[in-house]
This record gives C-alpha cells, sequence and structure tokens, in this order.
C-alpha cells in the first residue's frame, strides 16, 4: 500500500520550514511592539462553539466544519477559524476580570481545519496568524487593529497592499438594512443560487458574500448598508476613516463587502495584495473587524471585541511570486574534520563547546573519510573546518582553516573549548 498525506494537506519540508518560522518570528516581533501577547487554545473544540458563533447560514457550518462526535458522545470540531476558540478560553479563564489590564490584547498562530475544494492557498488543514482584542470599544482600537494587519504584512516585504473598508453597523442599522435587502433581492429570488435562495430571508447579508456569477450580477445593485446607519453607527465609522486618514493610511470604502461569518459588526475591512501569484488580480491576504456581541453569546459579560486573521499558506505563496525570501543563511560555522575513530570524543567536545557559544556546529557520523568529511563541510558552506587527528590530540591543537582563503593555523583545544571567537580573531591576525 502506498502512504500519502490527506487530500487538502500538506507537508511542509525543512526547506519550506524555515521560510514559515521566519513569518513566525517577524509576526512576534510586530506583535510584541503593539504588545499583543499569545495564547494557544486546542485545535479542537464543542461543535456549539462555532455553530453558534460563525452563524448556522455560513459556508463554514453548512458545508466546511469537520465534526464528528466522540467516544463519549461529545459532538466536537476541529476549529476552522481562530476567534471564537480565543473568545471560549477569554470567557473561561474570566480574562476580562476586574485585575487584567484592558484592552485586552492576544495573538495565536496554528492549524485551522475546513473541509472544501483544495486549491491554490486554499487547503483544508491550512494555517493562521491572528489577533484579538477585548474590552474596549473605541474606534481608535478597530484603527490599530488595521494598522498592525498593515504593520504585519509590510514586515514581511510586501508593499503593494489594499486596504478595503466597510462597516455593517449596529444592531439597529442591520435590522433596517436587512429588512431593505431582502425586499430589494425578493423580486430576484427565482435567479438566485440555491444557497442564496435559502439564506434569503434567513440571512440576506449572505447573499452579498456569494460567490456565484449571477448572484454577483443581481446584488451589484443592491441597497448598500451605509444609507441605514444609526447616527451612532455613523459616528463610529467616520472616526475610523478620520484615524486612518490622519496615519496616511489610504483605504477604498467597499459598501457591499461582508464577512463570512456572522459575529462581525461595526468595521469590517481586508488587505489585499495584487501580486502575481494569483495573476495580478488583488486578492485578499488579510481580514477581519469588529465583533460586539460574541463574547455575550458564549457567556461572558458584555464585551467589545475587534480582530483579524491572516492566511499563512496564501502569505507564503505571495512571498514567493514576489521572489522574496526570509530564510536567514543557514550556513554552517564550523564542520569538525575527525581523522581515526579515537578522535570521536575530541570532536563530539568540540563540536558541543562551538554550539554552547553560540556557533553552528557539525561533524562527521557516517565514517566518512578526511577527504569526504572536507566535501561535506564544502557543500554545507561552512565558514571554517576544524581538523584533528591522532597528531593534533597529542598536541592538544586543533588545526583551524578558513574556507574562504584556505589560510589555517594550529589553536589550542583550550581555546576552542573556552573562547572560538578569539580563536577566529588568532587566525585573523595570522592572515594579515
Amino acid at each position: 500500500m502506498k502512504y500519502q498525506r490527506p487530500k487538502g494537506t500538506a507537508d511542509i519540508l525543512p526547506n519550506e520550514a524555515t521560510q514559515w518560522a521566519a513569518v513566525e518570528s517577524l509576526a512576534r516581533e510586530v506583535f510584541k511592539k503593539y504588545r499583543y501577547q499569545e495564547m494557544r487554545t486546542p485545535m479542537f473544540e464543542s461543535f456549539d462553539v462555532f455553530s453558534r458563533t460563525s452563524g448556522e447560514t455560513s459556508d463554514i457550518v453548512t458545508k466546511e466544519m469537520y465534526d464528528f462526535f466522540d467516544k463519549g458522545n461529545r459532538h466536537i470540531t476541529l476549529r476552522p477559524e481562530g476567534t471564537a476558540g480565543i473568545v471560549r478560553a477569554y470567557v473561561e479563564n474570566k480574562l476580562y476580570g476586574p485585575e487584567i489590564q484592558k484592552p485586552f490584547k492576544t495573538f495565536y498562530m496554528g492549524p485551522m481545519f475546513r473541509y472544501e475544494r483544495p486549491q491554490s492557498g486554499r487547503l483544508r488543514q491550512f494555517h493562521q496568524i491572528g489577533v484579538e482584542a477585548f474590552g474596549s470599544d473605541s474606534p481608535a482600537l478597530d484603527v490599530e487593529v488595521v494598522t498592525l494587519a498593515m504593520a504585519l504584512l509590510q514586515s514581511v516585504g510586501l508593499n503593494s497592499l489594499k486596504l478595503s473598508l466597510n462597516t455593517l453597523g449596529d444592531n439597529e442599522s442591520r435590522q433596517n438594512y436587512r429588512q431593505a435587502l431582502i425586499a430589494y433581492l425578493e423580486p430576484h429570488e427565482a435567479e438566485l443560487s440555491a444557497d442564496s435562495k435559502e439564506r434569503l430571508h434567513k440571512n440576506p447579508l449572505r447573499v452579498l458574500d456569494s460567490k456565484d456569477a449571477n448572484d454577483q450580477k443581481i446584488v451589484a445593485d443592491a441597497p448598500s448598508i451605509l444609507d441605514y446607519l444609526t447616527p451612532a453607527a455613523t459616528e463610529h465609522f467616520t472616526q475610523v476613516k478620520e484615524y486612518l486618514d490622519a496615519l496616511n493610511i489610504p483605504y477604498e470604502v467597499d459598501s457591499n463587502m461582508v464577512r463570512g461569518l456572522d459575529y462581525y459588526n461595526h468595521t469590517i475591512f481586508e488587505v489585499m495584495s495584487d501580486s502575481k501569484a494569483f495573476g495580478g488580480k488583488w486578492t485578499t491576504v488579510c481580514a477581519g473587524g469588529r465583533y460586539n456581541g460574541l463574547v455575550e453569546q458564549l457567556g461572558g459579560p458584555e464585551t467589545p471585541g475587534v480582530g483579524f486573521g491572516l492566511g499563512v499558506e496564501r502569505l507564503l505563496l505571495i512571498l514567493a511570486a514576489e521572489g522574496i525570501d526570509l530564510n536567514e543563511q543557514h550556513d554552517l560555522d564550523v564542520y569538525v574534520v575527525g581523522i581515526g575513530a579515537e578522535t570521536n570524543a575530541a570532536s563530539l567536545k568540540l563540536v558541543q563547546a562551538l554550539r554552547q557559544q553560540g556557533f553552528s556546529a557539525d561533524r562527521d557520523y557516517l565514517d566518512k573519510k578526511p577527504k569526504g568529511q572536507f566535501k561535506a563541510a564544502s557543500k554545507a558552506n561552512a565558514a571554517y573546518t576544524l581538523t584533528i587527528g591522532q597528531e593534533e590530540l597529542e598536541q592538544h591543537k586543533a588545526n583551524l582553516k578558513n574556507m574562504a582563503n584556505g589560510h589555517q593555523e594550529a589553536i589550542d583545544l583550550e581555546q576552542i573549548y573556552t573562547d572560538f571567537g578569539q580563536a577566529e580573531a588568532i587566525l585573523a591576525e595570522k592572515e594579515n
């Protein structure tokens, strides 16, 4: 039998994993500047955590969730997105308590799972990096989250970005808009796709998010939610735009934009790239918004929230298409060449001492001849070789060779064990 990875998953091999690690490392650096701290939640949750928060008519709940009943007959779901699990943890661990600094800012990284047709940048097991901020209804926090998303993408080298912005208003705004949207769509009901017909009266905003080409033509002339905002919702969105203007962050208002999850309200946004990875078309890399009311849905007190999620696979496709390599040069500092079995212990001691001093070091484990070991050092692009044989052991020395210019010098082993940097300096001085 030939064993293969499950459809819609990917093996992240060592040469790729370094790029992943670089993205994650840069994200951590950016998040630290904004004072967001990491949370890690389980990869599976109770089904209700997502069905209650994501919306019964959303694609995630109706089509895409990996859910099952475990041996205890509990309805379990592999997490399809990050926010609901973070909110559940926020409520369960009472992170809204008076001793917790507000707003509470956190980030997450990890795999998510959705059963959908695998395609470029969209897998059944995919990875997200996201942030959430709880405890403030301020439009300034909306803008901080937007700027954080932009800063994260810019930190990895993306500059051709577009910020699309919209508001879904407060509850009153949405109710007013819902009625107007139903009134607009009902005359077109026969023309709508099956999914949109199902959603027309349950959640008409989902129709705006339809990927069906004919649905998109119909909603192109739909009324705008911006015409149904309450004064309070209008003021919130106006302040968001004013703050973005003050920060000189350009944006476009897309009044037909909705998010794929039902918990969003007020500010929503998408950051897009026109990378050639997706044919030069504007493609969403990162998206999010405000979700006041979500904490209450999972049993917590009234607590506003705002955040975003970023698809790592999609980001890496863009970086590859743009020729952006975040990998550090993991070239080898020192390769220890041991000549003869009697040098095994000494060469092990050398590589361990070098590693403890902060240098990358390696040696042969395949009983190669000296010539083969030097080839391995060259292939690993080692900066130096340290050669030790029977004679060097007796003299308590090792030959340090600069692989770039061929200069070498016998260095006391004790010097290497205690301060290899000084051994480099000795060789450099001899070279001059």
